[in-house]
C-alpha cells in the first residue's frame, strides 16, 4: 500500500497520496494549488495518478484538483452532495457520493458523507486488501475531524452555522460508529489553521484516541451542548475564505507555470507604479529590514512568518502584485509565488530585479518604518505623543495589554483605526513584531502621517515592563 502525507506549513494544510504498489495507481486527495509536487512524486516512483479527489469545496486554500486531473488525465472525483447548496462545483467532474468506492489494485477508498463543516463534505475510509478486505486502516477526514478538534461550521454565514453544527453532531455520532479504534485519523489541517479551534499540531491520531480525548466526542454532551461548544471560541474567519470558496466552486485556473516568476522588473518602474497605486508591492524581508527602508506603499509581509495567511488576508484584490526581497533571489520569489497562488492570489505580475539592494543603490525613494524599543514607546505613549495600536487577536488582547492601547486586529487595519486621527503619530504592537509590521505598512499605505513599530512586540514589553500588561478583561 502507498500512503504519503504532504504538508504545507504556511497554511497548516495536509494532502495525501493513497495507492497500490502492485498496480502502480495512486489517488491524490485535497491537492494544493501548485501541483508539481504530486507530478514529481508520481514520476520519481513510477506511479500513475489515476484519481484526484477533494474532501469538500475548500475555503482556506485554492484547490489544485482540477489542474492536476487535467494535466494527468486522472478521473476527477468530487462530492455529489453539493446539489442545491450555496456553493456547488460548476466545472466538469464525476460525482462521488456516500458509499461509493475507488479500487486501485488491492487498495480501496470508500467515501463517507460527513456534513457539518460544509454540507457536501466527504471523508475517505482506506482499506489495504493485502492485510484485510474488511478492516479499514485509515480515515482521511479533511476538515471534518481534526486531531483534538472538529471543523468549524460557520463558514457559510450566520444563517447556516447552527444547522451545520447540528449536522456535525450527527456526523460524529453516527458516521464513525462502525469504525474500529485502531483506524488512523489523517486530518486536512493541523494547529495554525483557522478552519477549527483548538486543534493539535500532531499530524495523525487514531479514532480510539480521539474518542477518549477529543472534547467533542464526550458522550455526555447533548446536541444543544455540543452545538454551543462547537460554536464557542472560534478564530476570526479570514475574509479570503469566501473568495476561495468561489474560486473552488467555479474552477481554479491553471497556475503552472507560476505567474510572475519569469518577469523581473526595473526598480524605477516598480517605484513609480507603487506610488501611483498601480501595483501592490509585497516586501518579503524581515520586519527590521523592512523598517530600515522600503518601497513607498509596500506591504511588509515577511516570507519567514505567517506569509501565506497574511498575504492572502490583507493583499488587495484589485491590483497586480510585485514581489521584493533583499537581492532578487529566484528561490525566495518562487516560494512567495507558491504561497500566493495557494490562497487564490494569482495576479502576480513580477518581481523587482536586484531586490532592495538594487533599489537602494539606484537612489530611489525610500519609506522608513521606525522601530521603537519598549521604554521609548512607553514614554511616548504615557506622555501623549503616541497612540498605541495593539493588532493582536481579541483573545491575546484580553490576556494582557497596555491600558491605553487601542485594539484593532491586523486585518481590520485595512479600514484604518477608528478614533485615531491620521495626523496623529501611532505605534503598532503585536506579539513579536511580525504582524505589527504588516499592520503598520497598511497604515502607511492609508496615509497615516507617522507610524512606528514596537520592536519585539508584547513579548518584549512583558519582559521589560511586566507591570504594564498584567491586565485581563473581556475585551
Amino acid at each position: 500500500m502507498i500512503f504519503e502525507q504532504f504538508s504545507d506549513p504556511g497554511l497548516s494544510q495536509y494532502s495525501y497520496v493513497v495507492g497500490c504498489q502492485g498496480s502502480g495507481e495512486i489517488a491524490v486527495i485535497d491537492p494544493q494549488r501548485d501541483v508539481e509536487v504530486y507530478l514529481d512524486y508520481a514520476r520519481d516512483h513510477g506511479y500513475r495518478i489515476a484519481y484526484v479527489m477533494d474532501t469538500h469545496i475548500h475555503a482556506d486554500f485554492a484547490s489544485g484538483a482540477r489542474e492536476l486531473a487535467a494535466k494527468t488525465g486522472a478521473r476527477l472525483l468530487l462530492s455529489g452532495h453539493d446539489e442545491g447548496e450555496h456553493f456547488q462545483v460548476r466545472f466538469p467532474h464525476e460525482d462521488i457520493r456516500d458509499g461509493d468506492r475507488v479500487q486501485m489494485g488491492k487498495v480501496r477508498i470508500e467515501a463517507r458523507h460527513t456534513p457539518g463543516h460544509t454540507p457536501e463534505h466527504l471523508s475517505f475510509v482506506v482499506y489495504d486488501g493485502a492485510r484485510s478486505q474488511e478492516e479499514p486502516i485509515a480515515l482521511i477526514t479533511g476538515d471534518f475531524l481534526f486531531v483534538g478538534s472538529l471543523g468549524r461550521p460557520d463558514l457559510l454565514g450566520e444563517e447556516a452555522k447552527e444547522a451545520l453544527a447540528r449536522q456535525m453532531f450527527h456526523s460524529v455520532r453516527t458516521k464513525l460508529a462502525d469504525l474500529p479504534d485502531g483506524v488512523e485519523v489523517h486530518p486536512g489541517h493541523g494547529a495554525g489553521s483557522a478552519c477549527g479551534a483548538g486543534m493539535s499540531g500532531r499530524p495523525v491520531s487514531t479514532l480510539g484516541y480521539e474518542r477518549r480525548t477529543n472534547p467533542y466526542f464526550d458522550p455526555q454532551l447533548s446536541e444543544d451542548a455540543f452545538v454551543h461548544k462547537l460554536l464557542h471560541g472560534l478564530p476570526e474567519i479570514p475574509d479570503f475564505y469566501p473568495r476561495n470558496k468561489r474560486i473552488n466552486s467555479d474552477g481554479p485556473k491553471d497556475v503552472i507555470p507560476l505567474p510572475g516568476v519569469d518577469n523581473p522588473m526595473d526598480p524605477a518602474e516598480v517605484a513609480r507604479r507603487a506610488v501611483a497605486g498601480e501595483i501592490t508591492v509585497i516586501d518579503l524581508r524581515d520586519p527590521l529590514a523592512f523598517g530600515g527602508g522600503h518601497v513607498p506603499n509596500a506591504l511588509g509581509i515577511g516570507i519567514d512568518g505567517g506569509f501565506a495567511n497574511w498575504a492572502g488576508w490583507v493583499t488587495p484584490d484589485d491590483t497586480p502584485i510585485v514581489l521584493v526581497d533583499r537581492g532578487g533571489d529566484p528561490a525566495v520569489i518562487e516560494r512567495a509565488a507558491r504561497h500566493l497562488v495557494r490562497t487564490g492570489r494569482d495576479y502576480i505580475e513580477g518581481w523587482m530585479r536586484g531586490g532592495m539592494a538594487a533599489y537602494a543603490a539606484a537612489g530611489l525613494p525610500l519609506k522608513i518604518l521606525a522601530q521603537l524599543d519598549v521604554d521609548t514607546a512607553h514614554a511616548a505613549v504615557t506622555g501623549g505623543q503616541l497612540r498605541l495600536v495593539d493588532v493582536r487577536t481579541a483573545a491575546e488582547f484580553a490576556d494582557g495589554h497596555v491600558e491605553s492601547a487601542v485594539h484593532r486586529p491586523v486585518a481590520d487595519t485595512r479600514e484604518g483605526v477608528p478614533g485615531v486621527d491620521r495626523e496623529q503619530p501611532v505605534a503598532v504592537v503585536c506579539g513579536s513584531g511580525y504582524r505589527s509590521t504588516v499592520a503598520a505598512s497598511i497604515l502607511q499605505r492609508l496615509g497615516y502621517r507617522e507610524v512606528f513599530n514596537v520592536a519585539g512586540g508584547m513579548q518584549a514589553w512583558k519582559q521589560a515592563r511586566p507591570e504594564d500588561v498584567g491586565l485581563r478583561d473581556a475585551a
